[in-house]
């Protein structure tokens, strides 16, 4: 099966690694890609948001199956694009990926379906977010971007100064509205569920690390790794979710007729009165896709071709009894300000247990890599168990040598200690 995977991080890098060990790999495409993929993918040159080129190097590519990576394409809709040209997409059309691309669209589809989330308000103007602010005097808040924003349009906060100073940035200088939520104190579950258009399956459950620096403090990243499977998740847990969130957001999707092939994220708070929702995604969180197809046993071509046939329901999709641990190698600054195209000194070998995943690197002519974004490598350890999984993890991260490479040494801890 020729597949065509779009984007350029190490969730794409991911996707196409598991795509290449497929049995029915018979071409693999990844537009732009990276250094990482050109190993096991033919990479096409080009942007994700050049719709009529991706359309037209589809057609060209014969791909029978085109995986969307990152979410502003599906917010373009590239979907609807490859759709009305009789290509099939793992991924939203334009409609619906307003669940991620408009937290707004998102949230009170949430309460449309009577999901439980935190108390919200939403917020067009800077006064009406420092209204929410004066009401909860005291306290710490959140303050969310509604629109696309990479993982980082998010700030907690108790001073109203710094909340100020981010309504106006997004408000005044995006043009964008604001949603404020109460602060919900618990921890964070990534669940993925595949979709194909009416019925669905749920894929282990993952935990991001959104803070940039040790003990989940600091600003907001769109990731800094991921550890999959979490124990607490048991069958008791999932059951709750499923019953109280994901079966509703279904639900409500059907009647509302934005159900579609592909990937619905529910970003999870497990809280002391229960689990609640966060948000929703629309396509493979990065990155927990690097610490989640590691462990999968089942072919993904079969994977995505059931997803997008409708053929889901009773897809066995098994997982290896292990876990896996990503830690995410950053540039200098990250997430603020940082340096890009540092020349990469050193990388280490990979093995079956071992794996690296690159995230926007380049390669020039002379055969030199160079970093290419915030987020450089993923380096990702699987184990038996979690303590095995996480010193893999960090002996193969503390081999990626560039200037200033610097990475989370806790990742996954809070889990098993």
């Amino acid at each position: 099966m020729k597949t065509l995977i779009l984007g350029n991080g190490a969730r794409e890098h991911a996707l196409a690694w598991a795509n290449a060990n497929s049995k029915r790999n018979s071409g693999l495409f990844c537009l732009p890609g990276n250094a990482g993929t050109m190993d096991i993918a033919l990479n096409i040159p080009g942007s994700v948001t050049n719709i009529p080129f991706i359309v037209s190097m589809a057609k060209r590519s014969e791909a029978k199956i085109v995986v969307v990576g990152p979410e502003t394409p599906l917010a373009m809709g590239v979907v609807d694009a490859l759709s009305d040209n009789g290509i099939r997409a793992f991924g939203p059309g334009q409609r619906s990926a307003q669940l991620e691309s408009s937290k707004t669209f998102g949230r009170e589809l949430a309460q449309r379906a009577g999901v439980p989330t935190a108390l919200s308000q939403y917020c067009r103007s800077v006064q009406d977010v420092m209204d929410f602010v004066q009401r909860n005097a005291g306290k710490t808040v959140v303050a969310k971007k509604s629109g696309l924003a990479a993982g980082k349009g998010v700030l907690e906060s108790d001073k109203p100064d710094e909340i100020k100073q981010f309504a106006k940035h997004v408000i005044e200088e995006e043009q964008d509205t604001i949603v404020m939520e109460s602060y919900l104190v618990g921890y964070e579950l990534s669940i993925f569920a595949i979709l194909d258009g009416q019925d669905y399956i749920l894929l282990p459950a993952c935990a991001d690390h959104k803070k940039a620096f040790e003990g989940n403090k600091g600003p907001n990243t769109g990731g800094m790794g991921a550890v999959c499977p979490i124990p607490s998740a048991d069958s008791k847990l999932f059951g709750v979710i499923e019953d109280t969130i994901i079966q509703p957001t279904i639900s409500q999707m059907k009647k509302e007729q934005l159900m579609y092939c592909g990937v619905l994220f529910f970003g999870i708070m497990v809280t002391g009165e229960g689990p609640k929702l966060l948000e929703y995604n629309v396509r493979f969180g990065d990155p927990e896709t690097q610490s989640l197809l590691p462990l999968l046993n089942c072919d993904i071509a079969d994977l995505f071709e059931a997803a997008v046939t409708h053929s889901i329901k009773g897809f066995h999709c098994e997982f290896a009894d292990k876990t896996a641990v990503g830690i995410t190698i950053a540039a200098p600054g990250y997430p603020g300000a940082y340096e890009r195209d540092i020349p990469v000194d050193t990388l280490p070998k990979t093995s079956k247990k071992m794996l690296l995943f690159h995230a926007g690197t380049t390669i020039d002519r002379s055969g030199k890599l160079y970093t290419g974004g915030g987020r450089c490598f993923t380096a990702v350890g699987i184990g038996h168990d979690y303590f095995e999984a996480h010193a893999d993890a960090l002996d193969l991260a503390s081999k990626v040598k560039f200037n200033g490479a610097w990475y989370r040494h806790d990742i996954g801890k809070f889990f098993f200690e």
